[in-house]
């Protein structure tokens, strides 16, 4: 994606929606977060929706984070920050037992095999999740590639997260979308959805 000459400025006096980290920020709220939030159409109409949730994009391309930011003004939202941080990171930045529900929307499939590592389903990211998730936390994965949904359903399958629902036609009358999902619905091509909760029943939490 293009570098754009005003965002570095605009971010460096973002002093309201830009955050560090979500560790030392209290919020009563039950607080949501989309990793790799994109442009922030989601994550922001669902903030507008839901003023008593609390949600929280993370992003690290510096375009859509600005972006993002300028929707939320738009709409004056208080129930919404954003973090210029990889997923890698996601643990550092919420702190464990922080966060209600995950949301995975059309990450990067990283088809060869030499790449798979670096999909936000592989296993070493899902037990990051497991850590930052409270108990009964939920995630929610959804894609446009078949392949890459069947390959993240066996990673699942090795985790402690617990498949609730599952659909390979996705849709919902007047959900908020992403930008790709609203592209892919309007070509007709088929959403792969799946919802998960992490069991930590084992753990004293």
């Amino acid at each position: 994606m293009r570098k754009k000459k005003w965002v570095s400025s605009f971010l460096e006096s973002e002093q309201e929606y830009l955050i560090e980290d979500f560790k030392d920020f209290e919020t009563d709220k039950p607080v949501y977060i989309e990793i790799g939030m994109g442009m922030g159409d989601f994550i922001t109409e669902s903030a507008l929706l839901n003023p008593d949730i609390f949600y929280v994009g993370l992003e690290r391309v510096e375009v859509c984070v600005a972006r993002a930011i300028k929707k939320a003004q738009e709409n004056e939202l208080d129930n919404f920050r954003v973090m210029l941080k990889d997923a890698e990171n996601i643990v550092e930045v919420c702190g464990e037992n922080s966060v209600d529900l995950i949301y995975l929307h059309f990450s990067d499939p990283w088809p060869k095999s030499r790449t798979h590592k670096r999909r936000l389903t592989y296993m070493s990211f899902l037990e990051k999740y497991e850590k930052v998730l409270k108990k009964d936390g939920i995630l929610i994965f959804k894609t446009d590639n078949e392949s890459f949904y069947d390959d993240s359903l066996e990673y699942f399958k090795q985790s402690s997260f617990e498949l609730q629902d599952s659909s390979r036609n996705y849709y919902v009358e007047g959900e908020p979308m992403t930008g790709y999902q609203a592209k892919f619905v309007a070509e007709g091509k088929p959403i792969y959805y799946a919802r998960y909760r992490v069991n930590k029943e084992n753990e004293n939490i």
